[in-house]
Formats: structure tokens, C-alpha cells, sequence
């Protein structure tokens, strides 16, 4: 017999059982969400990784704003974080420095506070945080709220994982990183508070499962089925160039691995296409469904806030055979 999957060793842990816990591993949603009160409810996540670009601050802020995107897409107001700083005795403490301001302005930008944090010695430096935020309990926003004939919105452009594996093989021009730089670094916060705005019920942010996986979450909980059309997907420049080229990174593969026979593709589109919906995203946007009748005005809302590549990328139906269907 092989070693165990991780499916089957966290099968094996103890159930987690308390009335106050409304969201907790049963949904594989973005934030684990407690009932403080009748009326309030706490958020807690908590994300870190591996540099994604050279420059330690800017890298403090990408991971800082990825951290806080789940509480953005659960409806929630970051009100505090800790660092999580894996650091290696090589490099300059100058350089762990950088990386915790860049994390600390990006705190700060969302409005919350660095309340700690924790360092340990590792050969690779890794850093990220641990977020804790508020939402009253009847506006929290879970993967499990889409319903059939929901329209389906997108807030930021793909293909961040494409091009970070890009600049490994020196093949990225300074414009198209620093297109993705910002990106990663742009917080969720104005797409987050218009769906409280506007009583949105389901959302996830686009992570390191990739678009499908992702969504594929959202699908399963909600116990419904997606439509995606590739062409109103926004992507970040020179994705489908460098794929097509084979820059695509390890994590897709296993991304496309895991859902195999659950998403149905349209004859068109080519392998390169389809492995970018399977790219891990770095501080990907959020996926939002939101009710056909507020679709409009909603969308609007996001470009008059600055979320200028949001666009409506799909639709839910009722549960069919597939997961996720992708048109063309």
C-alpha cells in the first residue's frame, strides 16, 4: 500500500465540532468564520509563501494583500494581523526588514494593524500573515451562496503564476512585470466592500487553485454547476504568448490533475488556453456571483471604484454532470 493522500490524513483528524463555528473545513472556503455575539462574527486565515519577485518589499506587499484577500471575500473587515517570516542566517537582515514593511504599508493601506507575529530560521525565506477580521454574521459571504441563474464576475486579470514563471526563464519585458506586480499587490477591497453593498451571497478569491479549482469549490458547496467563456476572461498581457511557449508552472498540472473529468472544455480552445484557467494565482482577484437583476449596477459600481478588469465572465446553472463548463 502507497503513503496516504492528504485527503485521506485529514480524514483522520478528530471533527471539530462547536455550535459558534459557521464555516469551518466542510466547505473549503476562504476564511474560517466564529459567532463572537448573535450580531458579530470573527474571521480568521492565514497564507504565506515564497518570494514571487526579487524586490523584498514589493514581495511584502504582494503576500501581505494575498493574506487579506480572504477576508475580503468572505465579506469581512481585516482588523488585525501577525507575521508569519521564515528566514534564512545568509541574507541581510535588511532585506527581512524590507519584506515586513512592505507587508506593514500594505496592513495599513487595508485599514488594519500589525499586532505581532513569529520568525523562524529556514533555508528559503517565506512570509505571509495570519488575519483576523469582523463581519456581522448575517452579511457573511460564503463559496456556498450561488445560485442558478446568478451571474458571474471576475475582478482581476489572470495568468500572474504564467508570468512570475516568465521571469525565472528571463523571458518577461519590465512593463508586462510590473502589469502583474500591481496587480498582485492591489488589494480586494473596494470589490469586497461593494458586495456587502450590494448583499451578495457567494464569492471566493482566486488563488493558488487557479480559476477552476477555485470556482470548482464554489461550485461543489453551492451543489450547482458554472459556465465560463474563455473570451470574457481578462487576462495580463503576453499569458497565452508564454504559454503557448510552455511556461507554465508546476502547480497547473497538478491543479488540472486534481479536477480531471469534472470540467468540460470547448473542442476550440487549445492546450496552452486551458492550462491558464488551471494557473495558481498569486493575489488573484475575487470570483463573485451576484443576482442577474444587479448585475448591471454592480459591475458599474466596481469601475466607478477603480476595479477597472472586472467584467462578468459567466454564469451558474443547476447541477449537471460537470462541474465547469468552458465555452469559447
Amino acid at each position: 500500500m502507497g503513503p496516504a493522500t492528504l485527503a485521506q490524513v485529514l480524514r483522520q483528524l478528530p471533527p471539530m465540532k462547536d455550535e459558534n463555528l459557521l464555516v469551518g473545513l466542510g466547505t473549503s472556503d476562504d476564511t474560517a468564520v466564529y459567532r463572537l455575539t448573535d450580531d458579530l462574527a470573527l474571521l480568521a486565515t492565514v497564507d504565506f509563501f515564497t518570494p514571487v519577485v526579487d524586490d523584498p518589499y514589493l514581495f511584502g506587499q504582494i503576500a501581505a494583500a494575498n493574506a487579506l484577500s480572504d477576508i475580503y471575500a468572505m465579506g469581512g473587515r481585516p482588523v488585525f494581523a501577525l507575521n508569519i517570516m521564515c528566514f534564512p542566517n545568509c541574507l541581510s537582515p535588511d532585506v527581512m526588514g524590507d519584506i515586513l514593511r512592505g507587508g506593514a504599508d500594505k496592513v495599513l493601506e487595508a485599514g488594519a494593524v500589525i499586532a505581532g507575529g513569529h520568525t523562524v530560521t529556514d533555508d528559503e525565506p517565506k512570509y505571509g500573515l495570519a488575519v483576523t477580521g469582523l463581519a456581522p454574521v448575517s452579511g457573511v459571504i460564503t463559496n456556498a451562496g450561488a445560485r442558478p441563474g446568478d451571474v458571474l464576475v471576475l475582478t482581476k486579470p489572470l495568468g500572474t503564476g504564467v508570468l512570475v514563471a516568465g521571469v525565472k526563464g528571463e523571458l518577461l519585458d519590465e512593463d508586462t512585470l510590473d502589469r502583474a506586480v500591481e496587480s498582485m499587490r492591489t488589494l480586494n477591497r473596494e470589490a469586497g466592500e461593494a458586495m456587502t453593498r450590494f448583499g451578495v451571497k457567494a464569492c471566493t478569491d482566486i488563488t493558488g487553485f487557479g480559476l477552476l479549482g477555485h470556482a470548482a469549490e464554489m461550485a461543489k458547496a453551492s451543489i450547482v454547476s458554472l459556465v465560463l467563456q474563455y473570451g470574457a476572461l481578462p487576462l495580463l498581457p503576453r499569458v497565452e504568448e508564454l504559454a503557448r511557449m510552455g511556461i507554465i508552472p508546476a502547480g497547473a498540472y497538478n491543479n488540472r490533475n486534481y479536477l480531471e473529468g469534472q470540467i468540460a472544455f470547448a473542442a476550440g480552445l487549445d492546450q496552452a488556453r486551458e492550462l491558464i484557467l488551471f494557473d495558481p494565482q498569486t493575489s488573484g482577484g475575487l470570483l463573485i456571483a451576484v443576482p442577474p437583476d444587479r448585475a448591471g449596477e454592480f459591475l458599474a459600481h466596481l469601475h466607478s471604484r477603480g476595479v477597472d478588469a472586472a467584467r462578468v465572465v459567466g454564469h451558474v446553472v443547476e447541477q449537471g454532470p460537470v462541474l465547469i463548463t468552458i465555452e469559447e
